[in-house]
């Protein structure tokens, strides 16, 4: 039996809400524990199929590991005897290729199936291999398996000819153990960056540079075991962000970093939307349609690719007409065809889509095509006038914890069914 989402559109979203650890630190840190010669306990982690798929590769390279409260991972890192990746398991997710870095680093020796995740594009992974091969490993495909291997991993100078999170992270993991200093240029300065590198040296790492643009490690002969806990999830806050003001509600967030938001905030201020921003809590109000904006994703610090897709639903209610630039992914664009299902007007060449508000939109069946599409899909039916269904939630539980309880708490009016086919 498949799972569908049902929403009856037209709540206000009103209250507080706990932000979860965040998806794209977990997908990073939870490899790395492969690099350390003890056990280390991971905490804050989301409760969401990425995290448990990445649980059951460890165990199947001969880890042990202990979930606590659908939050806490304890892995045991010392029994782990193999460098091959199964490739069930890693096509589940786009960050198995994190084991590639991991393992090259403590066995110099890789096999890791091609990632699979969300199909928003073309994802090459040139600049990973760039960075491996200037490492001193050698990297081949063969029959969709990446076999990567070195007699021995040296520091080198690296630049990376685009930002990439992925990539910087996976030159990092592999880096750790290299003689030497390798320096990434042109990196990713994201949070998750930050978040993965304060792991790395918690364990002993010695890392400079993490959320600039240039990085420094410097190799290290072994890695301990450490406690680290997750940073808050600021792509699952923007999407709560947007969610608040399409319902024209009132919406406290706990457990996050308001400097992480700032691209998003900014956007929706701009738009008349009252953001309050304390320590660690952001208060969301919207009493009256936003008014039109222009957004442009760019890599972090810039407004993200991940918020875009429910950014757009939140426009569709807007007074005028927005232009949103997608510079990041050239399939992020993708879910538009089930918002026009919705009454939605946009139309999109190439990556370029123009939002047309025409202030409300109607409710129908929709399908998630990728993860973050399928927030947008959610937003879109809190909205909606009548009944919204979305299938293929799959991408869904990928990302978000407990998204229908999370809703409901707010006022929303969600669940979940099961059915016979999607």
């Amino acid at each position: 039996m498949k799972e569908k989402i049902v929403i009856e559109g037209g709540n206000k979203l009103t209250g507080v809400l706990n932000i979860s650890g965040a998806k794209n630190s977990a997908v990073g840190v939870i490899p790395a524990v492969v690099l350390s010669s003890g056990t280390c306990i991971i905490k804050n982690l989301p409760n969401i199929k990425d995290v448990i798929y990445l649980k059951d590769l460890l165990v199947s390279i001969g880890a042990k590991v202990e979930v606590e409260n659908n939050s806490t991972m304890v892995v045991d890192s010392s029994t782990i005897d193999s460098y091959t990746v199964d490739y069930e398991l890693a096509k589940q997710m786009r960050a198995s290729y994190y084991f590639i870095g991991a393992l090259l680093g403590r066995f110099k020796k890789a096999e890791v199936p091609f990632p699979g995740g969300c199909d928003i594009g073309v994802r090459p992974i040139d600049q990973h291999i760039k960075g491996f091969e200037a490492l001193g490993a050698t990297v081949t495909l063969e029959h969709g398996i990446i076999k990567a291997e070195a007699k021995e991993l040296i520091g080198a100078p690296i630049y990376l000819d685009v930002v990439s999170v992925g990539a910087t992270i996976n030159i990092m993991l592999a880096a750790i153990r290299a003689k030497g200093i390798t320096t990434i240029e042109n990196a990713a300065k994201e949070p998750y960056i930050v978040d993965v590198a304060n792991f790395l040296n918690a364990m002993g790492a010695n890392i400079k540079g993490a959320g600039t643009d240039i990085i420094k490690i410097k190799g290290v002969e072994e890695l301990k075991g450490c406690e680290h806990a997750i940073i808050p999830d600021f792509i699952e806050a923007g999407t709560y962000m947007v969610a608040a003001a399409a319902t024209r509600g009132d919406v406290t967030l706990t457990n996050v970093i308001p400097t992480h938001l700032e691209a998003i905030s900014a956007k929706m201020k701009e738009m008349g939307i009252e953001i309050h921003e304390y320590e660690d809590s952001i208060r969301i109000i919207c009493d009256k349609n936003p008014r039109a904006v222009n957004i442009k994703t760019l890599p972090y610090p810039g407004f993200p690719t991940d918020v875009q897709q429910p950014m757009s639903v939140l426009l569709c209610t807007a007074e005028g007409t927005s232009i949103v630039t997608e510079s990041i992914w050239e399939g992020r664009f993708k879910y538009v065809d089930e918002l026009k299902r919705m009454g939605a007007k946009v139309k999109v060449e190439d990556r370029v889509a123009v939002v047309e508000g025409i202030g409300k939109l109607g409710g129908t069946s929709v399908y998630a095509t990728d993860l973050r599409a399928g927030a947008a899909m959610v937003v879109a039916g809190l909205i909606a006038e009548g009944e919204t269904i979305i299938g293929n939630i799959k991408h869904i539980d990928r990302g978000y914890e407990f998204l229908e309880d999370k809703l409901v708490s707010l006022g929303a009016k969600i669940k979940r069914v099961k059915v016979e086919s999607d």
